[in-house]
């Protein structure tokens, strides 16, 4: 009887076993694997997400509101902003100041903030708190307590692997302890521009009160793509930590999650960019891409996947495609140095028509081809004047209220004095060098000592000449009285001798 209950118990037994033993290894499966750089947090939501996403490409969207601005795509995601990196023109703008959850796009300013606050070969060392306080399932590294790795690398594993354990020792590294280095992210945040922007966490792991909007985010990425350190490290698809006496694992292989990156899909110009993700925040991402000297950022929010990456070219390629880039040297008319008498001298030292201002030669701005130079409205700023002694003014350039970019009216000619001897020194003997740069020099100590030396000079050829013909008129005075006085005594003394001569004859 004991023996059949052995034989119905043990099947059972087995199964509660086996069922038991799959369930510790999926829960370590899930905390040792890094596989993406979501979280925990939140309940899976029961709609279907997709179907939100198409809902969302009926939202407005506020730059195809504008007259003669170039249409933009539908695309599902909540927030959207395409803006060109190097003048801050927005080219593209879906509830751009919406707040939303940035997820681990937060790490583009994580590791900024690093760059700038440490040097590369700085080793960092993982707490207990740095390790431990990450959630289950959460990006990681693998990292131990106790662990170092040189800031390069702990950069490498926030931009390439999205590690979050890394984003915490990085921050107590810098500022002592992870709310410390929160605070300074605050901080950088808001002198950047940024006034929708609030961070709690040093990875972007979900939280309620961590949040930021698509043109805070873009702004970030300004500073952020700046860097050409950063920039390369965003755009690097695998990295390998190499064992070291302070980190002895030899198979931290980095590999990214960005299908832009490992190049799934392909896009000319791309250069680097930021995923992230969370239950709540959805797909993020953030990249950048360069053409033509045209340098373009682009922040997608709230979107599912792959569509971040599809978005992102579908932006990419509308601003490449109804944007160009314009010198305003070579367009403008109002201000110009040769035209105005704002910008040139009207009675420039000794009738130099040379302009004593000019247009920042380099300067331009990102307008759509459906517009002309001369739709642009154009107004003078002195902002930039008081922070430089060369900047005279700031033309700032807008279209329909919309800013498309600056150009600083500078001086051409900041000290005469000095630079007429040291242009003389340096550019002896290259005339034709100094004919090119077409700037005059003038030192007006030496023209003035020049002038007086010509007056004096003048003035002592006109004595000398005066001396000279009066010496000469007095002596002819002279000889032509004796004459006069002598010549009728000969006369006479003639007449007498042939006075004497007839009376002899």
């Amino acid at each position: 009887m004991h023996q059949n209950l052995i034989k119905k118990a043990l099947p059972l037994c087995l199964s509660v076993a086996i069922a038991f033993s799959g369930f510790l290894t999926n829960a370590n499966t899930v905390y040792a694997e890094p596989a993406t750089d979501s979280d925990s947090s939140g309940e899976i939501d029961p709609h279907d997400y997709y179907a939100l996403a198409e809902a969302r490409k009926s939202l407005p969207i506020q730059s195809n509101e504008i007259a003669n601005w170039p249409q933009g795509p539908q695309i599902g995601a909540e927030g959207a902003i395409l803006m060109e990196a190097n003048t801050g023109t927005v080219l593209y703008a879906k509830n751009v100041d919406e707040k939303l959850y940035p997820a681990s796009t937060t790490k583009i300013m994580t590791a900024l903030l690093a760059i700038e606050n440490s040097q590369m070969d700085e080793m960092v060392t993982f707490s207990h708190d740095a390790v431990f306080s990450i959630e289950r399932g959460s990006s990681n590294m693998g990292m131990d307590e106790g662990q170092s790795i040189p800031m390069e690398q702990a950069l490498y594993g926030i931009l390439v692997y999205s590690a979050n354990e890394v984003c915490n020792a990085v921050g107590e590294h810098i500022a002592g302890d992870m709310n410390s280095y929160v605070e300074m992210m605050n901080q950088k945040a808001a002198q950047l521009g940024c006034t929708n922007t609030h961070f709690v966490t040093t990875n972007g792991l979900h939280d309620e009160n961590h949040y930021t909007t698509p043109r805070d985010l873009a702004t970030i990425a300004r500073a952020f793509f700046a860097n050409p350190t950063l920039s390369k490290m965003s755009g690097t698809a695998y990295y390998h930590v190499p064992q070291s006496p302070t980190q002895p694992d030899d198979d931290v292989d980095l590999y990214t999650h960005n299908l832009l990156t490992k190049k799934t899909y392909e896009y000319e110009g791309y250069i680097g960019g930021k995923t992230g993700y969370t239950t709540v925040a959805r797909q993020t991402l953030v990249s950048c891409a360069e053409r033509d000297g045209i340098k373009l950022i682009c922040v997608i929010m709230k979107e599912e996947s792959p569509n971040q990456f599809l978005d992102t070219i579908a932006l990419f390629d509308y601003g490449f495609n109804n944007f160009e880039k314009i010198v305003i040297a070579d367009n403008e008319t109002n201000y110009s140095v040769n035209e105005s008498s704002l910008f040139e001298s009207d009675h420039d030292t000794f009738f130099s028509s040379n302009p004593i201002m000019e247009i920042d030669p380099n300067a331009y701005i990102i307008m759509p081809k459906t517009v002309a130079f001369d739709d642009l409205t154009s107004s003078l700023s002195y902002e930039n004047a008081q922070e430089s002694e060369s900047v005279l003014a700031t033309i700032d350039y807008e279209y329909q209220g919309i800013y498309l970019g600056s150009a600083d009216v500078t001086i051409t000619q900041t000290n005469p004095s000095e630079s007429f001897s040291s242009e003389m020194e340096n550019n002896s003997g290259s005339e034709t060098q100094q004919n090119s740069d077409n700037v005059l020099f003038i030192n007006v100590i030496h023209v003035l000592i020049a002038v007086v030396a010509a007056f004096l000079l003048v003035l002592g050829i006109i004595w000398v000449v005066t001396f000279v013909r009066n010496y000469s008129f007095s002596s002819r005075r002279r000889r032509g009285s004796t004459i006069k006085i002598n010549r009728p005594k000969k006369r006479r003394r003639k007449r007498r001798r042939n006075d004497n001569f007839h009376d002899s004859w």
